[in-house]
């Protein structure tokens, strides 16, 4: 029995292998499905496939078919083997990178890309409840964080792997992409559990379900304080304060630096403290980090705040994962449909500040009150974890 199998559970294949592929699902369907997409952007309206309206509104559909999938994934893993709909959300994932070669109409690059939203949703829901109910309790922050590492390598990727593919094309970068996410889904295949382990109904029960509202709740605000970094930071510090592109370049591949290693390290974090306190550490110093830009205009500052923001971007989910199996046992139907809710609350929360702070700054030209909402809604989501956690102090951390 491979020493960080649980007792009497088998995945059917290595864990070790289980959590590759956990990570392979992260990577194909975020990083690259979502993330990949904003480098493209400019080539896009430059080769005149469309204009910035038309590429912005493709933006937002990747969005809603990540907000479908975080809401249909829960039917579909009742219907079918978990198994089954991650391979085929991935083999989906890796179609729509082809077919946004074909510059066909504005219609089919919406629909594809709702459709690369729609699976990154699903594996996003799916992918690590269907491998840590596997995994020691103890080293349950850890194995999350190796999977969600796959987002951040996503974002370091979209910096570095799409610039030589456009030298290409743009066809040829989207068939490059395609080709990359086939790959990772083959060697993934073989990986996922048959089955999770089963557990009893009366285990399933919510502890509290209003505890789990709270946590849904304070990811959702989590996921708006990030938005002023994810978004905006890059053209403040290009246009804004007058760096110029290289140094927002450079802000850019210090977040996904900071992305690539951030569920790893608060996974790690997580297993020494527990999530709860994780949890509100993060919340703390991911308040600060964003208000960094309030406070000075210094390049290092910026570039210190963009890295420490990438670090939480991708951080927080095994975190908010965590805290969902505090109150629901890994592998319920009860705990899927938490991490649904949860996942949920994440999309409508960025989308939604995406659009508000993007109508503010259109409005203003100035990006510092966004950098101080942000700051804000974390503070907000410290504050309401750390009164409702009170209540939750039957469940060990």
């Amino acid at each position: 029995m491979n020493a960080l199998e649980p007792r009497g559970a088998s995945t059917g294949a290595p864990l070790l292998l289980s959590i590759f592929s956990g990570l392979c699902a992260s990577l194909v369907g975020i990083g690259l499905a979502r993330f990949a997409y904003t480098p493209l952007i400019p080539a896009l309206i430059a080769a005149g496939w469309f204009n910035p309206g038309q590429a912005a509104f493709l933006g937002a559909a990747n969005f809603m078919g990540y907000v479908a999938g975080a809401l249909c994934a829960r039917p579909l893993a009742a219907r079918l083997p978990a198994r089954l709909v991650l391979r085929t959300m991935l083999v989906l994932a890796c179609a729509t990178f082809f077919a946004c070669a074909l510059q066909v109409s504005f219609a089919w690059f919406f629909a594809w890309r709702f459709a690369a939203g729609l699976s990154g949703g699903v594996l996003m829901v799916l992918a690590a409840p269907t491998i840590l109910p596997f995994v020691p309790v103890k080293r349950r922050g850890l194995a999350s964080g190796a999977i969600f590492t796959g987002v951040g390598i996503g974002v370091a990727a979209s910096g570095t792997i799409i610039p030589p593919l456009l030298h290409l094309g743009v066809a040829q970068a989207w068939i490059g992409l395609g080709v990359l996410a086939s790959v990772l889904t083959l060697i993934s295949w073989w990986g996922w559990p048959h089955a999770a382990p089963i557990v009893k109904a009366s285990q399933a029960a919510p502890r509290s379900g209003r505890a789990l509202w709270f946590v849904v709740l304070v990811y959702g605000l989590n996921a708006v304080g990030l938005v002023p970094h994810m978004v905006f930071l890059v053209d403040y510090v290009a246009r804004g304060l007058g760096y110029g592109l290289h140094a927002g370049a450079l802000c850019w591949v210090a977040f996904g630096i900071g992305a690539m290693l951030g569920p790893a390290i608060c996974g790690a974090l997580a297993d020494r403290i527990g999530f709860r306190r994780a949890v509100h550490f993060a919340l703390l110093l991911q308040a600060g980090i964003v208000a960094m830009p309030l406070a000075s205009s210094a390049e290092w500052v910026l570039l210190l705040s963009a890295a420490a923001s990438g670090v939480f971007a991708p951080g927080i989910v095994p975190l908010a994962l965590g805290r969902v199996h505090l109150l629901l046992p890994p592998g319920s139907d009860a705990a899927r449909a938490g991490w649904s809710r949860a996942t949920t609350a994440w999309a409508v929360g960025q989308m939604a500040a995406a659009y508000a702070f993007s109508f503010l700054f259109a409005h203003t030209g100035n990006a510092l009150p966004l950098f101080a909402i942000g700051s804000v809604a974390l503070l907000a989501a410290l504050a309401l974890d750390v009164a409702t956690s009170r209540g939750q102090m039957a469940a060990t951390g």
